[in-house]
């Protein structure tokens, strides 16, 4: 049963659509296996994953629960992380955290990534004054730095965490419409979009309908890879308080209440910030794994 299943799913002549997309999916994972370290990187964003829905059965304590008589405790079997300087427990903190970082991240690439797409697909499709318009847009954009033009609009939005996916999202969608419009150029006067146009296709059909679906590979790969600089965003604006706002268990909220016992209380800042650098690794391995493996120039997708 198991043989004839991946026959049908490596079959170089699929007989339908949905056969075709199981194999190429079927082969995507079978070339990130090989790779250790996309290997280790999905773990990792799995691990994530799971810690954010089942936070409720991991923490060992209520993370928004003080209690002074258990301030700055170390490590230990009843406080795996220590305690905080108002006696919440890090642990506790840390996966409740895994939550808030999730949404971030995913609202974030959820927001930035299709505008993007759409932006740059129309912009290399269409040429002319659209690019120019669209591209001149795009590059103001890209001119300046991500992290101040986030803290410009959250200090003009306001803080908190719906601000933050905003402000970040604001900051990221540009390097997407870039791609998207480098793509779109390399096909856009192909022989398969000359026949489409002849059928009658419109241009909205022939971009949302062909366009898009072909610049998605590399979106992919692009959005895994700003994923770790998206969580380091986020937590830069948590340390300086435009992030999430307390008691909610934010990392960079975290590190930034930690920095006065850096030295005598080492656990209260290190612990959240050893999170942030695991976490932006995973997303780092996972991103140049799908690049192997999605990028047309490798073989590796064959």
């Amino acid at each position: 049963m198991a043989a004839s299943l991946r026959a049908w799913l490596v079959d170089d002549s699929p007989s339908s659509r949905l056969q075709a997309r199981l194999g190429r999916a079927w082969r995507i994972a079978g070339a990130l296996s090989r790779n250790p370290l996309a290997v280790v990187g999905t773990v990792i964003i799995l691990a994530l994953v799971l810690t954010a829905i089942f936070a409720p059965l991991l923490a060992t304590h209520d993370p928004l629960k003080q209690d002074l008589t258990q301030r700055l405790l170390a490590p230990s079997a009843a406080n795996w992380m220590g305690t905080d300087e108002l006696g919440r427990d890090i642990w506790s903190r840390v996966v409740y955290g895994a939550r808030i970082t999730l949404v971030i991240v995913t609202m974030v690439a959820v927001l930035a990534a299709p505008a993007g797409l759409i932006i740059g697909a129309l912009a290399g499709y269409f040429g002319g004054w659209p690019d120019r318009i669209l591209m001149g847009i795009t590059d103001i954009f890209l001119s300046l730095p991500k992290l101040i033009l986030a803290l410009a609009l959250v200090a003009a939005l306001g803080p908190g965490i719906e601000n933050a996916v905003i402000a970040i999202a604001i900051t990221t969608w540009p390097g997407y419409a870039r791609i998207a419009r480098a793509e779109t150029l390399t096909f856009k006067n192909s022989e398969f979009i000359s026949a489409i146009r002849l059928q009658g296709a419109s241009s909205l059909r022939v971009v949302l309908g062909h366009v898009l679906p072909l610049c998605t590979s590399s979106m992919i790969v692009r959005v895994t890879l700003d994923m770790a600089g998206i969580i380091l965003t986020a937590a830069g604006l948590g340390f300086i308080g435009l992030g999430a706002q307390p008691p909610l268990p934010e990392w960079g909220a975290m590190i930034a209440r930690g920095r006065s016992f850096i030295l005598d209380q080492w656990w209260v800042a290190t612990m959240p910030g050893f999170a942030i650098i695991v976490v932006s690794l995973g997303f780092c391995f996972l991103g140049d794994g799908l690049r192997d493996v999605l990028d047309p120039k490798s073989g590796e997708q064959h």
